[in-house]
């Protein structure tokens, strides 16, 4: 089965994270969120896979390559952005049956195979996967009859626009015809542009009510958010290494006998923890770390390749790649790029 996933964004809302990696490659519990989303598709039989590009390309191909986890991947590089649609589009030969399209930037573990059975079942031409939260600004809103079957659509709602709470998630199942009503070599987004044109012309489209987690990483919060309930197993993604007193501790990290580590909190491989280092819950360490001797970790996102000098104390930040936090000093609620 065939699967398109959009990887283009320039990533904006994670700024400074994405200054010089895209948005896919932002990193859940030691791997980028694009590997835990081609490996929800694979699970459901999804080994042929479109990929769109635009925001450092690179990086992107030169981790995953053309073939990864027995996954076929074909790229499509954009020299300007076309859209979410537009992109789609673009790829009209890729696909000759039922697909699925999924955001590059959604953390979840959705059965894609209950969705696949709803769309065949009420034989639409477009299904997009909702999800009911409470928080809804950020997204836009799907309203949808009992039936499941689509009425009206609020993109970025204003708070006088909600009325319901149910949001795309970026997850769609189509049908080939849907590229009837898409135009070649033209921005054309699904929310903004499809999907109003496909109720004018009275199409079937319905909307799937997830019961599954999903979360969008698109900003600082819900990454954060995203790491944090990974940690807590209310999502299930492919783990490094087993979990052991309420932690994910690689048997490759040297820790000093002398450092306190509570629970949960994910220490990758090649990390070296020195005397008396405190880590605290929710703290997150990435391959090739160091932290010196007598320094405070808490709530914390520490990327690959970082030095946290002694005595330093980090609550509520992240810290990217090649990160270098001086000896004593105190971050709050801070980002700290090399």
């Amino acid at each position: 089965m065939k699967a398109f996933v959009l990887a283009a964004g320039a990533g904006t809302r994670l700024r400074p994270l994405t200054h010089h990696i895209p948005k896919p490659m932002i990193p859940i519990l030691g791997k980028p969120v694009l590997y835990h989303i081609l490996n929800n598709l694979k699970e459901y039989g999804f080994n042929n896979i479109c990929v769109n590009l635009f925001h450092y390309p690179d990086s992107i191909t030169g981790y995953f390559k053309n073939n990864y986890m027995d996954i076929n991947i074909n790229y499509s590089l954009e020299k300007k952005l076309l859209g979410t649609a537009g992109a789609v589009k673009k790829q009209e030969k890729f696909f000759d049956k039922t697909f699925i399209v999924m955001s590059g930037d959604g953390l979840t573990d959705i059965n894609l195979k209950n969705v696949l059975n709803f769309h065949k079942r009420k034989k639409a031409l477009a299904t997009i996967v909702l999800k009911e939260i409470d928080s809804r600004f950020e997204y836009g809103i799907t309203i949808a009859g009992k039936d499941g079957k689509v009425k009206r659509f609020v993109e970025k709602p204003k708070f006088s626009d909600i009325f319901e709470n149910t949001v795309n998630t970026g997850i769609y199942v189509f049908e080939p015809e849907i590229f009837n009503y898409i135009p070649n070599n033209k921005f054309f987004d699904f929310s903004m542009d499809l999907f109003p044109l496909l109720l004018k012309n009275k199409k079937k489209i319905y909307g799937y009510i997830m019961d599954e987690y999903w979360t969008d990483i698109g900003n600082i919060l819900e990454y954060k958010k995203g790491v944090f309930d990974a940690l807590d197993g209310k999502v299930k993604i492919s783990m490094p290494f087993g979990k052991k007193k309420g932690s994910y501790i690689s048997k490759y990290a040297k820790i000093d006998k002398t450092a306190k580590i509570k629970g949960p909190c994910f220490i990758n491989d090649n990390v070296y923890i020195g005397k008396n280092v405190i880590i605290n819950p929710y703290s997150v360490i990435s391959k090739n770390v160091k932290i010196e001797d007598n320094a405070v970790i808490e709530k914390t996102i520490i990327w690959n390749g970082s030095h946290i000098g002694k005595g330093a104390k980090l609550s509520n930040t992240i810290v990217g790649h090649k990160g270098r936090i001086p000896h004593g000093i105190t971050l709050f609620d801070s980002i700290i790029m090399s």
